[in-house]
């Protein structure tokens, strides 16, 4: 390299540190005070004065025991870059009731942190629930928004004065409200925020009231705000939910997703926890895909005239079916009883509901949902006794008959339409029914997966412990132990089971129970405690008919007549 080229790049370098020390050296450059640590708030500053310093550049506004005025510049170089920095410190404004404990931000008064004080992690023992997600540059919960994106980053980005007029709630302080004011009048844009919170429920009330806006605002409920696990495999829904001109619709957005009409509610969803809008006069809302794993919503709150309020109404919390239903505005639709793989089976929904209040009914005495499932599992094991004995019947009989089937099989094999007539003539002479075993279960199929909806997707198991190394209902057994019990008595069952199938076949449904183990090891041990229970019973259930009802009793009692006749 040129020694020039050396020589300059050092000069430069040196003209760049030195600059400022020789000014400061000479007195030409005024040191900076820091404030004391113990003055940093913004609440000795009108809303107007905070919205205009934090946004644009504005003449000096006079502070308390100040010389300052509008529009002279101040003389007291230590004082101004002191107060500039302490409007720019966002104040964090706490508070607890005895369901949650949320955290806003003065900047754009938004809240920052919604935790459940009766649940906890199941990730990590001991921490509470967080609805609100955490970092992230994504829009935050309650933050208002409008189609003008310069007007949109002042509400957001502006330092609100904050009023609060109490410490905690409880039965005798049931109410309390925060409320965050913002003005700027160089813009003329002001902003009020009115909450209302209440001792033992998860909804706020909020009041808008607003001047200097556009024709409409939107009030935003955040990315991800309510959605604590997205789970794996068979979660149900999961995302965005609204129910708009009475029409509830759930699920992922491709994109972005605009629906108009009168919006009862608007929310993001997990399988446990819910957040919700519920506006009092709405015209549309807005689902967003923000990338994978990551989706927000929006309710549009059309402003008839300034200053006029504008009503919403949050529910952050569980998906607690009463506390839904109290709300009467149908946002327990959300618990989906009727989910079963690929969609919703309104079948399956009339039945999961009562049976849902029968196994809260049964936990009111039994104080362990474990046993709950076990008692309910044995309740509905008996009430099909009769379809399970007429199953269990024809499946003995169409085993008694499978050596002439297959020999017919054998003799006809290369003429099938006459093959058909004379199987279906053996099955008349015996009386026997080809389905007769799987009818019996199809009328079943209903109760059974309402059992498995309830068991998988209500909150009421979650924490729930049966005892010993299960703590959690609702997450998986972490030893495995009834998943692998589960898979032996499906294999005693499949052994002892009257069966119609070659050899090959049968060999091959032994890897059953062995698919259904690892498939099970996913699942809720509340789940698979349901699973095993009814096995085990149908074992029993097997061995007392066979010992007590067919020892002494002729399978085919129409055999011989049969063969007589031939």
């Amino acid at each position: 390299m040129d020694k020039r080229v050396i020589v300059f790049l050092a000069l430069s370098v040196m003209i760049i540190l030195g600059y400022e020390y020789l000014l400061t050296e000479l007195g030409l450059l005024p040191q900076t005070v820091v404030s004391e640590p113990a003055d940093q708030t913004t609440t000795e500053e009108s809303p107007s004065d905070i919205g205009d310093r934090d946004l644009e550049p504005q003449p000096p506004t006079p502070r308390a025991g100040g010389e300052e005025s509008p529009g002279k510049p101040s003389t007291d170089n230590a004082s101004a870059p002191s107060a500039r920095k302490e409007l720019t410190v966002a104040e964090t404004v706490e508070v607890e009731t005895d369901l949650y404990r949320a955290k806003f931000t003065s900047r754009g008064a938004a809240l920052i942190s919604w935790e459940l004080k009766q649940y906890r992690s199941a990730s990590n023992t001991g921490a509470l629930v967080q609805l609100v997600r955490q970092g992230g540059k994504f829009v935050q919960p309650l933050t208002v928004t409008t189609d003008d994106t310069a007007l949109t980053k002042e509400l957001g980005q502006g330092i609100y004065h904050v009023a609060k007029d109490f410490t905690t709630l409880d039965q005798n302080n049931p109410t309390g409200h925060v409320t965050f004011s913002y003005e700027n009048p160089g813009t003329g844009t002001r902003l009020e925020k009115r909450l209302t919170f209440h001792a033992g429920s998860y909804v706020v009330d909020m009041e808008l009231v607003q001047s200097g806006l556009s024709a409409s605002v939107n009030v935003e409920l955040g990315t991800n705000f309510g959605i604590v696990d997205w789970g794996e495999g068979f979660i149900g829904s999961v995302g965005a939910a609204s129910l708009v001109d009475d029409k509830v619709e759930k699920g992922m957005p491709d994109s972005e997703l605009e629906r108009k009409g009168s919006v009862k509610w608007a929310a993001l969803q997990d399988k446990y926890f819910i957040s919700s809008l519920i506006p009092k006069n709405s015209s549309s809302m807005v689902a967003k895909n923000q990338g994978d794993k990551l989706v927000s919503t929006a309710v549009h709150l059309p402003i008839d005239a300034p200053r006029t309020p504008l009503h919403v109404q949050l529910y952050a919390g569980p998906k607690e079916h009463d506390t839904l239903q109290d709300m009467q505005i149908g946002l327990e639709e959300t618990i989906d009883f009727g989910w079963f793989l690929f969609g919703s089976w309104d079948t399956v929904r009339a039945i999961a509901k009562p049976i849902f209040y029968i196994l809260r009914w049964i936990n009111e005495y039994t104080h362990n949902y474990g046993l709950t499932i076990i008692l309910l599992t044995v309740g509905i094991k008996v009430l099909f006794v009769p379809l399970q004995y007429k199953s269990y019947k024809s499946m003995k009989q169409m085993q008694g008959i499978q050596p002439k089937v297959m020999a017919l099989q054998e003799k006809l094999k290369d003429d099938r339409e006459r093959l058909n007539r004379e199987l279906i003539k053996l099955y008349r002479d015996h009386k026997v029914n080809p389905v007769g075993g799987c009818l019996p279960m199809v009328l079943q199929m209903p109760v059974f997966v309402a059992l498995f909806n309830i068991l998988y997707m209500t909150i009421d198991l979650r924490q729930a412990p049966l005892g010993l190394w299960i703590t959690d209902l609702s997450l998986q057994d972490p030893y495995y132990i009834l998943p692998i019990i589960m898979g032996v008595s499906m294999f005693v069952m499949q052994k002892i089971q009257p069966t119609t199938m070659d050899p090959t076949q049968a060999k091959l449904m032994l890897l059953l129970p062995v698919f259904m183990t690892f498939l099970f090891i996913n699942f809720p041990a509340g789940l698979v405690l349901y699973w095993l229970t009814n096995n085990v019973l149908s074992i029993v259930q097997q061995f007392v008919t066979d010992r007590f009802f067919f020892k002494n009793r002729p399978i085919l009692p129409s055999a011989e007549n049969a063969d007589g006749k031939k």
